[in-house]
């Protein structure tokens, strides 16, 4: 007999075991379960309770002598349909809880750092923007540099399409002698504002923040992005990023 189905609804192997035994035997003592059923008789009072427990094996007792019997088949219908309410009011109290379970892991997340290689890395490591980040919120980059890959370009025009869909906003300073069709392109994008840093300074490498993530990322001459998830680092990178959008002026074409 194929008894897949019954462990799917939730039996072990020794519970099968033990309640096939007993449809053969009938009314039995111990000793006839051990030997039809092929389970050691160490376990077989623990696996007869648990068959009670569950409604498919019942016991009475003549001059001090327990004698178990199988419920009928018909009742393993029951079980199974008792089993299922049980799974789904655990779902539901579950999903009750997720908010507060996810709260709990916010909390306890530990400080990283992660590192991506090549400039498929750096936009992977872009993307996890998506994972943290709501409707509402925002994203900042500092000193964007004014050499990039073509591809690059290219990747983030598709990527602002995404970030516009899911309603995400973003600021972006880009180093001082960046092409101005560059920033006049960013800033078509809805909820996107690029500019140009007001300090003739350039950098290699540029910084992301948002939530409690850092990025420090560098195109050349080896591209690569290490992610840093610290909350007073990015505080800090967040405070240099608000000085220089405070000093840096509204774009517009021609000028």
């Amino acid at each position: 007999m194929d008894t897949s189905a019954l462990k799917e609804a939730g039996l072990t192997d020794g519970e099968i075991k033990v309640y096939l035994a007993l449809l053969e035997l009938g009314s039995s003592t111990t000793g006839p379960i051990v030997k039809k059923s092929g389970i050691a008789k160490s376990i077989v009072y623990q696996i007869l309770e648990k068959l009670m427990q569950k409604g498919l094996v019942s016991h009475i007792v003549n001059q001090k002598t327990k004698y178990f019997q199988a419920a009928d088949p018909d009742k393993l219908l029951q079980f199974i349909e008792e089993r299922e309410k049980r799974l789904r009011e655990n779902k539901t109290k579950i999903e009750e809880m997720l908010p507060e379970l996810l709260l709990k892991q916010q909390l306890t997340t530990k400080n990283e750092a992660n590192i991506f290689y090549g400039h498929k890395g750096i936009r992977t490591c872009h993307e996890r923007t998506y994972k943290k980040l709501q409707k509402g919120d925002e994203y900042c980059y500092l000193g964007i540099p004014t050499r990039q890959p073509e591809e690059q370009h290219v990747y983030w025009q598709k990527d602002h399409l995404n970030r516009i869909k899911k309603g995400i906003k973003c600021r972006l300073l880009f180093n001082k002698d960046t092409d101005e069709n560059i920033i006049g392109n960013r800033n078509k994008f809805d909820e996107c504002e690029a500019r140009r840093m007001s300090e003739d300074m350039k950098t290699p490498a540029c910084f992301l923040t948002y939530k409690d993530t850092t990025v420090i990322i560098l195109q050349y001459p080896t591209a690569i992005a290490v992610e840093i998830v610290n909350k007073e680092i990015t505080e800090s990178f967040q405070a240099y990023f608000e000085e220089f959008w405070r000093t840096s002026k509204i774009f517009e074409e021609g000028k």
